[in-house]
């Protein structure tokens, strides 16, 4: 790659964070603070009962992450056809498609029709096929770059409701939006249709290098390495998904004691702690064996989760602290080490594949979780217990992942 497209790369970088903060702002993280006012007035319009107001947000939100999983992969199998512009513009239209029929929905039907829209958007425009772009761009220092670009995840969670809480108390949730929507057609797409391009190397569908080095979705499957990354994916995103949407709840009940204003802050340190994670992680894979790096990752996670044993007031931000940085890196390595392992022949459709996996994984945490809750009178002592237990399978996994990788580099993966 010549010295000119070694400087584009960080152009492609600069885009691809924009995506995420984005389209993970807008369909996931940015949300929150529309579900009070979308409850009260679908409430109000007789669109839903009131007690069943609580699940009616739920069902929205586990709508998007759950879609996002199923079209990660079919993004994925789009990748390898048509290219990624193509793909992400339609992953900008998905989106955007979406909140507008979301702001002028009457009825919960169409609110979870949206919702699938803005689920299915993130699987042509979210991680997976940013992680595919940039690394079509880095071999040497491919960490690093995935390390800050995957930082956009969590800091669209953190700029969009600062933009959209204003607008709903100033003009209400619908025209907000409406509103947010803008950032989609009047910024994300020019940059998507103006800077993403590929290498000169990557012109073609495959490059008689990728279908050397590179493994086909039907190989990787019957390596029982990607299996092990699979599980890893599952056992990972289950803490991960469980801390940063019930921990906030876990933290006010009787038996902690913490203040909703605190635990609301405790909740923004444990997304901001996660962005030095990932650029810590992506930093340290590429000076030392990435694999080593995740190895790390994933025992400070377990080791951070043990706290929830004896969780007290005091002691929280020695759960909060490490467990961020170890989730952090953990996520940003999964991505880089599939790359590495698997080639990018395919590796559209095979990182789509362990999306999947990942996502069904914090589902059943989800679930799990609240489920426990419940059958313990709203305590969540018991139910974080399971933090605990897959953070610990976790590692075990990153284990085998150990074991089982195969002594090679990057570029002959």
């Amino acid at each position: 790659m010549t010295e000119p497209q070694k400087r584009y790369g960080w152009v492609i970088v600069a885009i691809a964070i924009l995506s995420l903060v984005v389209s993970n702002g807008l369909a996931i993280g940015g949300l929150p603070p529309f579900y009070k006012p979308i409850r009260e007035d679908f409430v109000d319009i007789g669109a839903i009962d009131a007690s069943r107001a609580e699940s009616f947000i739920g069902n929205s939100a586990n709508i998007t992450f759950l879609l996002s999983g199923v079209f990660s992969l079919i993004g994925g199998w789009f990748i390898s056809r048509t290219g990624l512009k193509a793909v992400m513009l339609i992953g900008c239209v998905l989106l955007g498609g979406g909140l507008v029929i979301h702001s002028q929905a009457s009825s919960a039907e169409v609110v979870y029709a949206a919702r699938a829209l803005m689920g299915a958007s993130l699987g042509f425009i979210g991680v997976a096929p940013c992680v595919v772009l940039v690394s079509r761009w880095f071999d040497k220092g491919r960490g690093t770059a995935l390390g800050i670009v995957l930082t956009g995840t969590s800091l669209g969670g953190a700029l969009i409701p600062l933009v959209a809480a204003p607008l709903i108390t100033r003009y209400g949730w619908r025209f907000a939006m409406i509103a947010l929507t803008s950032i989609i057609w009047l910024i994300l797409v020019p940059a998507i249709a103006f800077f993403i391009k590929e290498p000169v190397e990557n012109t073609a569908t495959v490059t008689d290098a990728d279908a050397a080095n590179g493994m086909t979705l039907a190989e990787a499957i019957r390596e029982p390495l990607f299996w092990a990354f699979g599980v890893c994916a599952a056992l990972v995103f289950y803490p991960i998904f469980v801390t940063s949407q019930q921990f906030i709840l876990y933290l006010q009940t009787p038996k902690i004691g913490v203040s909703a204003e605190t635990a609301a802050f405790a909740q923004s340190a444990l997304f901001a702690i996660s962005i030095g994670g990932k650029f810590l992680a992506g930093t340290l894979s590429d000076k030392f064996r990435a694999i080593r790096v995740m190895v790390g990752c994933s025992l400070l996670m377990f080791a951070a989760s043990l706290v929830l044993l004896g969780l007290t007031a005091e002691n929280s931000l020695y759960f909060l602290l490490p467990f961020a940085i170890g989730y952090g890196g953990t996520f940003v390595l999964l991505q880089r080490l599939a790359a590495d392992f698997f080639g990018r022949r395919e590796i559209g459709k095979i990182l789509g594949l362990i999306t999947l996996i990942e996502v069904t994984g914090a589902a059943i945490g989800g679930r799990i979780t609240g489920y426990l809750a419940d059958r313990n009178g709203g305590d969540y002592t018991f139910a974080f217990y399971g933090v605990t237990i897959a953070a610990g399978l976790a590692f075990v996994a990153t284990l085998a992942i150990y074991a089982l990788r195969k002594d090679r580099s990057p570029s002959s993966a």
